[in-house]
Protein backbone atom coordinates (compact mmCIF):
# COMPACT_ATOMS: atom_id res chain seq x y z
CA UNK A 1 0.00 0.00 0.00
CA UNK A 2 2.95 2.28 -0.28
CA UNK A 3 1.43 3.77 -3.19
CA UNK A 4 -0.75 5.74 -1.49
CA UNK A 5 2.04 7.46 0.98
CA UNK A 6 2.76 9.66 -2.53
CA UNK A 7 -0.93 10.35 -2.01
CA UNK A 8 -1.27 11.49 1.89
CA UNK A 9 -1.49 15.39 1.50
CA UNK A 10 -4.34 15.29 -0.86
CA UNK A 11 -6.29 12.31 0.93
CA UNK A 12 -5.91 14.67 4.06
CA UNK A 13 -7.84 17.18 2.12
CA UNK A 14 -10.49 14.59 1.20
CA UNK A 15 -10.76 13.56 4.48
CA UNK A 16 -11.43 16.64 5.24
CA UNK A 17 -14.04 17.99 2.69
CA UNK A 18 -15.84 14.59 3.09
CA UNK A 19 -16.57 14.86 6.91
CA UNK A 20 -17.14 18.92 6.48
CA UNK A 21 -20.08 17.78 4.07
CA UNK A 22 -21.00 15.17 6.27
CA UNK A 23 -21.43 17.16 9.30
CA UNK A 24 -23.03 19.84 7.60
CA UNK A 25 -25.71 17.99 6.62
CA UNK A 26 -26.59 17.95 10.12
CA UNK A 27 -26.56 21.44 10.30
CA UNK A 28 -28.86 21.53 7.61
CA UNK A 29 -31.71 19.23 8.52
CA UNK A 30 -31.65 20.59 11.98
CA UNK A 31 -31.36 24.83 10.98
CA UNK A 32 -32.77 24.72 7.70
CA UNK A 33 -34.68 21.46 7.82
CA UNK A 34 -33.35 20.15 4.50
CA UNK A 35 -33.25 17.76 4.17
CA UNK A 36 -36.09 17.26 6.12
CA UNK A 37 -35.54 14.58 9.19
CA UNK A 38 -38.72 14.45 11.39
CA UNK A 39 -36.65 13.84 15.02
CA UNK A 40 -35.30 17.16 14.38
CA UNK A 41 -38.66 19.23 13.69
CA UNK A 42 -39.01 20.23 17.41
CA UNK A 43 -35.42 20.19 18.85
CA UNK A 44 -34.34 22.28 21.93
CA UNK A 45 -32.26 24.30 22.25
CA UNK A 46 -28.91 22.84 23.08
CA UNK A 47 -29.61 20.52 19.92
CA UNK A 48 -30.32 24.37 17.92
CA UNK A 49 -26.92 25.43 18.91
CA UNK A 50 -25.31 21.88 18.16
CA UNK A 51 -26.68 22.74 14.40
CA UNK A 52 -25.34 26.26 14.07
CA UNK A 53 -22.19 24.92 15.23
CA UNK A 54 -22.51 22.03 12.28
CA UNK A 55 -23.66 24.37 9.27
CA UNK A 56 -21.19 26.90 9.96
CA UNK A 57 -18.47 24.51 10.86
CA UNK A 58 -19.17 21.93 8.28
CA UNK A 59 -18.86 24.74 5.27
CA UNK A 60 -15.93 26.35 7.14
CA UNK A 61 -14.41 22.71 7.26
CA UNK A 62 -15.17 22.18 3.75
CA UNK A 63 -13.98 24.95 2.07
CA UNK A 64 -11.09 24.43 4.28
CA UNK A 65 -11.28 27.73 6.51
CA UNK A 66 -10.05 27.98 10.05
CA UNK A 67 -9.83 24.57 9.66
CA UNK A 68 -7.74 23.70 12.88
CA UNK A 69 -9.81 25.67 15.00
CA UNK A 70 -13.17 24.65 13.59
CA UNK A 71 -12.06 20.83 13.45
CA UNK A 72 -10.99 21.51 16.91
CA UNK A 73 -14.48 22.81 18.07
CA UNK A 74 -16.48 20.11 15.62
CA UNK A 75 -14.37 17.30 17.88
CA UNK A 76 -15.58 18.99 21.09
CA UNK A 77 -19.27 19.23 19.79
CA UNK A 78 -18.95 15.23 19.23
CA UNK A 79 -17.85 14.50 22.93
CA UNK A 80 -20.20 16.04 23.84
CA UNK A 81 -22.92 14.55 21.68
CA UNK A 82 -21.87 11.15 22.40
CA UNK A 83 -22.21 11.89 26.47
CA UNK A 84 -24.67 14.38 27.07
CA UNK A 85 -26.51 13.07 23.44
CA UNK A 86 -26.52 9.31 23.23
CA UNK A 87 -24.68 8.00 26.41
CA UNK A 88 -27.28 9.86 28.70
CA UNK A 89 -30.40 9.02 26.67
CA UNK A 90 -29.46 5.32 27.19
CA UNK A 91 -27.31 5.09 29.47
CA UNK A 92 -24.89 2.66 27.64
CA UNK A 93 -21.48 3.46 26.97
CA UNK A 94 -20.70 0.98 23.98
CA UNK A 95 -21.84 2.82 20.83
CA UNK A 96 -23.20 0.52 18.88
CA UNK A 97 -25.72 0.57 22.20
CA UNK A 98 -26.16 3.95 21.97
CA UNK A 99 -26.13 4.54 18.49
CA UNK A 100 -23.55 7.29 19.23
CA UNK A 101 -20.63 5.68 16.60
CA UNK A 102 -20.93 8.42 14.24
CA UNK A 103 -20.49 10.75 17.02
CA UNK A 104 -17.12 8.77 18.20
CA UNK A 105 -15.67 8.76 14.68
CA UNK A 106 -16.80 12.18 13.55
CA UNK A 107 -14.90 13.14 17.14
CA UNK A 108 -11.99 11.22 16.38
CA UNK A 109 -11.54 12.48 12.44
CA UNK A 110 -12.34 16.23 13.30
CA UNK A 111 -9.79 15.63 16.05
CA UNK A 112 -7.33 14.61 13.58
CA UNK A 113 -7.96 17.17 11.03
CA UNK A 114 -7.19 19.79 14.22
CA UNK A 115 -3.83 18.38 14.41
CA UNK A 116 -2.52 17.39 11.31
CA UNK A 117 -4.26 20.58 9.02
CA UNK A 118 -6.51 20.75 5.78
CA UNK A 119 -4.36 19.41 3.51
CA UNK A 120 -2.86 20.99 0.20
CA UNK A 121 -6.45 22.25 -1.25
CA UNK A 122 -7.82 24.52 1.23
CA UNK A 123 -8.37 28.45 1.21
CA UNK A 124 -6.28 27.94 4.77
CA UNK A 125 -3.35 27.19 2.02
CA UNK A 126 -3.59 30.31 0.05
Amino acid sequence: MGFLASFRLQLLSVLRIVCGLMILQFGLAKIVHWPHVPIFDHIPPLIVAAGVIELVGGTLLTVGLFTRIVAFILSGEMAFAFWLGHFARTGQIIPVLNEGTLAVVFCFAFLYIAAAGPGPWAIDRK
